[in-house]
């Protein structure tokens, strides 16, 4: 194999940039942003508060998105699907319209962490009425929040800080947000956050550890170009990796905020050669593939992959750090766990993270849990061994519709 894949936009810099560009004060352009299901929840979602979003003609192969802020409004009902972002980033910003903002989602949806963003949001003055923390709940917005100092447990999810820092300039009082509790998880994405606010013209400050304070403010409205999709690139670049061949994913950032650039050391320790050039990062596999111990606390997104690659190697393989991967779409140490034995592989979940042990692994079908993390490791084992067939991958749509094209190009058959 030997193939150049062109990886589609971040959906954690498009949504960050759809929440911000609403709240800005003029509008802007997203340029090459990704089409997904979470990102057309968030298009919804920030519509049904009031703000116009519309095609335009785009530099990449699809539209760019005009956006123009209006007054937040309600009342409104936000469907939230799956994503978390959409879940725990437009809360904060409802509060600052007029009106009672419903939010409900997917059933596995009502399962996932909400309370810490609820109960900080309630401590900043919002009127939030919900009785389990979880989804549905209703924001009843005044028209703006007084904001200032408060209190987290992030444990479960960077989201939580990511979203009260987003909306944060525009309470009365701007925000100055501790985290208490176990280490934050994808402290990555919260430094992604930090920078997009700055260069929207924000004054943010994140020099103490577990802190940030962010002065109340305007957000300047501006133009942006959507990154590929570092982690989204998993599974094609350790495709090179397991099969021995060449993957190249074009334009990868030279300089990012996005955790998935991590992956270019955890699939060298693995085995594969990588080299990041002026056409993109090149990773090439060479004839083995290593277990590893590894931390994957701030790059859980990468786990489901490197579990795959794990289940693969010839040598054993301990992820630690990723507890809180339970609360993710579905509970993914439990899901990995499940679905690799269920191949004839040996996992164990351990409190934080799997235990993986070399063991040959045989055809079945590969279960999918509504995850398109899950789906795109399916697809990944199925490149080694015969037989292996992924339950639901039309899943990966919920960041990736474009994956099963992606996937047959760079094996060079044809869909059919």
């Amino acid at each position: 194999m030997d193939a150049t894949v062109h990886v589609p936009g971040s959906k954690s810099i498009t949504n960050r940039a759809l929440l911000l560009a609403a709240l800005a004060d003029g509008p802007s352009t997203i340029r090459r942003p990704l089409v997904s299901r979470d990102t057309d929840l968030m298009v919804g979602a920030v519509r049904a508060l009031g703000t116009a979003v519309s095609e335009i003609p785009g530099a990449g192969t699809g539209p760019d998105w005009r956006v123009e802020p209006h007054p937040l409004q309600g009342p409104a009902a936000v469907d939230c699907g799956l994503a978390g972002t959409v879940m725990r980033f437009v809360p904060p910003v409802a509060v600052l319209a007029y009106g009672e903002i419903s939010f409900d989602g997917d059933p596995r949806a009502r399962e996932r962490p909400m309370g810490p963003v609820l109960s900080a949001l309630r401590d900043l003055g919002a009127s939030i009425d919900t009785g389990t923390g979880h989804l549905p709940f209703t924001v009843r917005g005044r028209g703006g929040l007084p904001g200032g100092n408060v209190q987290i447990d992030a444990s479960a999810s960077s989201q939580f800080v990511s979203g009260l820092l987003l909306a944060a300039p525009r309470y009365d009082k701007g925000i100055d947000v501790v985290h208490v509790g176990p280490p934050v998880p994808s402290l990555p994405h919260i430094r992604m956050t930090v920078l997009m606010l700055r260069q929207a013209g924000v004054d943010i400050e994140d020099e103490t550890p577990q802190r940030w304070r962010v002065a109340p403010g305007r957000i300047v409205a501006r133009d942006l170009d959507v990154e590929p999709d570092l982690s989204n690139a998993a599974p094609f670049l350790a495709a090179a990796l397991v099969t021995g061949g060449t993957v190249t994913v074009a334009g990868w950032p030279r300089a990012t905020t996005q955790p998935g650039d991590l992956l270019r050391g955890l699939l060298a320790r693995m085995g594969a050669e990588c080299r990041l050039g002026r056409g993109g990062l090149v990773v090439r596999g060479r004839g083995r593939i290593l277990g590893i111990d590894a931390d994957l606390r701030e790059v859980s997104e990468l786990a489901p992959t490197i579990a795959g690659i794990a289940a693969l190697a010839s040598t054993p393989s301990t992820l630690r750090g990723i507890g809180h991967m339970r609360g993710h779409e579905t509970d993914r140490l439990a899901a990995l766990a499940t679905e690799i034995n269920t191949l004839g592989g040996d996992v164990s979940e351990t409190r934080d993270g799997l235990t993986i042990r070399p063991r040959p692994l045989h055809g079945g079908v590969f279960g999918t849990y509504a995850d398109h993390r899950m789906a795109t490791t399916g697809a990944l084992i199925g490149l080694l061994i015969p037989g292996v067939e992924v339950e639901d991958i039309a899943t990966t749509g919920k960041t990736m519709p474009e994956f099963v094209d992606l996937w047959n190009g760079m094996l060079g058959v044809s869909a059919e």
